[in-house]
């Protein structure tokens, strides 16, 4: 039975949906065409997927899909927790921590990250040894610049450096989309700034803040694929040298970007579960647990 619906005058008419026939259209124009295309690699003689399948899960690809998921995870945990203090510098009100939270940002969204990683590579350049030691005396630690920078730590600080600079942007868009009656909420209630930001302000900015960082995640799993200037052991490092050697282009290149697409698919997973869970309450209980002690404390003290 169709859906009806009752007017003011007790007659009951029928619902007639629109058809949208433009929507169905352009479905089926881009349908034809994936289809197509799909057709095209699958026949092409030019392509062996017996090929791809065996390198698929080959040794050399495998170890690559590892290093660029460690890569990936800790250059975005050092783009977070600096992105976080640069953020915090960049809003506040002391103009020196400002200014060079403002200078850090540019010099980073400036320069190309493939020039980054170079520099951080050839870094021994510049600095052929590395010290660690109180000035004015002998006593310290000293490393070879060339033994430490190595092709992957070069990989990683300069993709978290670089990401640092997009991540502080990001977190203090979300800091500064909390209204201000938060923060003077916890001001009364005796708050030092730091206990503010990290009880009250960041698990309320974590709804705007968590669906950006995770397309800067996303979009680093990929950004690694530029590691190989730096001699690292990334998954397209590794693919390029196997099909450098057997002339396989086209196969290893299809290798690669399978993992990749199932790498993104996974990160697109989590990024979902994170956005639903910090969408249902805006503070996370723990939180909302040190709120309500802090509202009872303060209650207890005005009472006195």
């Amino acid at each position: 039975m169709g859906e009806t619906t009752a007017e003011a005058d007790g007659r009951e008419y029928p619902v007639v949906h629109l058809k949208h026939w433009g929507r169905w259209f352009v479905a089926a124009l881009f349908l034809a065409i994936f289809c197509w295309l799909a057709y095209v690699y699958a026949t092409s003689p030019n392509i062996s997927w017996g090929q791809v399948g065996h390198y698929l899960f080959f040794p050399a690809i495998l170890s690559g899909v590892k290093v660029t998921i460690e890569l990936s995870l800790e250059a975005t945990v050092i783009g977070l927790v600096l992105g976080v203090v640069l953020a915090v510098m960049r809003i506040s009100r002391n103009p020196v921590t400002a200014g060079l939270a403002a200078l850090y940002i540019w010099f980073f969204r400036g320069t190309p990250v493939l020039v980054q990683l170079i520099f951080w590579y050839n870094l021994a350049l510049v600095f052929p040894t590395l010290s660690l030691g109180i000035p004015g005396t002998s006593a310290g630690l000293s490393w070879q610049t060339n033994s430490v920078m190595t092709g992957f730590n070069a990989a990683m600080l300069g993709l978290g450096l670089n990401l640092a600079a997009y991540a502080a942007e990001t977190v203090r868009a979300g800091i500064q989309a909390v209204g201000a009656g938060q923060s003077e909420a916890a001001l009364a209630l005796g708050m030092t700034p730091s206990q503010r930001m990290r009880v009250i302000v960041l698990p309320q900015a974590l709804r705007i803040i968590i669906p950006p960082i995770g397309n800067e995640f996303i979009s680093m799993l990929k950004t690694t694929s530029l590691v190989y200037v730096v001699a690292g052991t990334d998954l397209m490092t590794n693919a390029s040298h196997i099909y450098l050697t057997n002339g396989e282009v086209i196969e290893l290149l299809i290798v690669a970007s399978l993992w990749y697409l199932a790498m993104t698919a996974v990160a697109t997973v989590l990024q979902t579960i994170l956005e639903r869970r910090f969408g249902e309450a805006t503070q996370p209980r723990s939180s909302r647990l040190k709120l309500k002690s802090s509202l009872s404390s303060a209650s207890s003290l005005m009472g006195r």
